[in-house]
């Protein structure tokens, strides 16, 4: 597996206002937040072409070094995308209030942002230039339910691929790659993920990684949860808590809006985002695999590329392309 290099995002970040939001392609629709509470699928034939049988092959047991592993890419309709084309619209869980990746513009009032981007390039593969996107606002702790229940077709919300998730969903290739990392009030003592968190009250979104990180290793922290990691800022803003525990590409966006904070330290775990589906769409993971294939293509003039330069590269600068895909059939 290829070697992942993490970006320190300790850059200076412009303060910028940031709301909420629903984006749209052909046709765009954000319906209400939902309520509620993440092995690799099995390995299939090695055919993608018409035709193709499109179960997941009997995997290798998932581990760090291959977790993000998904399956090879495939234009060919099976069932999920059927299904997906028979309802006329594709259901896509995002977040609507994380800046730079979903989010509202105030100006607009549309829904906005990579992640925007990239499900609107998904539903506009599968269903044509005119497609309808219902954009559904799911919480991080919401995410894997809304995919269990078939609540929306797939979530493209900075979700990390990880095995204990692969064990409920599944995911495509990565197209993003980040880390966890510590973010702090710029006068705070708190340096890193180290033993200056003792004592101290560090918030994450209930469902994260940053949340297992924190089980696993808290450093002496008073943990607090959330349902969303935007939440964590407004807690460190009104002086409730006195850091977050978040990927560091949300804690780029978070430190845009709110200049007196930054991220401290380095990124300290592997966070691959993939989009989230249900275990038994194999075949729209490939659907999916196959538009990120031509996501990425192009080089400098990539649509990744392209994204990357309207909405991230301010606050995450130095980023030269997106992950490689990496396939385990």
């Amino acid at each position: 597996m290829r070697a992942r290099a993490l970006v320190n995002l300790r850059a200076a970040l412009a303060p910028v206002a940031a709301g909420v939001c629903v984006m749209a392609a052909a046709a765009a629709v954000l319906v209400p937040t939902l309520g509620g509470d993440g092995a690799p699928g099995p390995a299939a034939p090695r055919a993608y072409g018409p035709g193709a049988a499109h179960a997941a092959p009997a995997a290798a047991k998932c581990t760090p070094r291959n977790a993000a592993e998904s399956l090879r890419p495939s234009s060919d309709d099976g069932a999920a995308v059927k299904r997906i084309k028979e309802k006329g619209q594709l259901v896509v869980g995002v977040d609507q209030n994380t800046y730079r990746w979903g989010y509202r513009n105030p100006n607009t009032g549309k829904l906005e942002g990579f992640d925007i981007d990239l499900a609107r390039a998904i539903a506009e593969d599968i269903l044509g230039p005119d497609a309808k996107v219902v954009f559904q606002a799911v919480p991080t702790n919401q995410r894997v339910p809304a995919l269990q229940k078939r609540t929306v077709d797939m979530v493209v919300r900075t979700m990390t691929i990880n095995c204990a998730r692969k064990e409920q969903v599944a995911f495509s290739t990565a197209y993003f790659q980040a880390g966890q990392q510590v973010l702090a009030p710029k006068k705070s003592k708190i340096e890193a993920f180290d033993d200056s968190l003792r004592g101290k009250r560090v918030c994450t979104a209930a469902g994260s990684t940053g949340e297992s990180e924190l089980a696993a290793r808290s450093h002496g922290a008073k943990v607090l949860t959330v349902p969303n990691q935007l939440d964590c800022l407004v807690r460190l803003q009104l002086g409730e808590a006195d850091a977050v525990v978040t990927d560091n590409a949300l804690g780029a966006a978070q430190a845009a809006q709110d200049p007196a904070v930054e991220l401290k330290g380095e990124p300290f775990t592997d966070e691959p985002y993939g989009v989230a589906m249900n275990k038994d769409d194999t075949d729209l993971v490939r659907r999916v695999n196959k538009v990120l294939d031509d996501y990425r293509g192009g080089g400098a003039d990539s649509a990744w590329m392209r994204a990357y330069r309207t909405w991230l590269k301010a606050d995450l600068p130095g980023i030269s392309g997106p992950p490689s895909p990496e396939y385990g059939d």
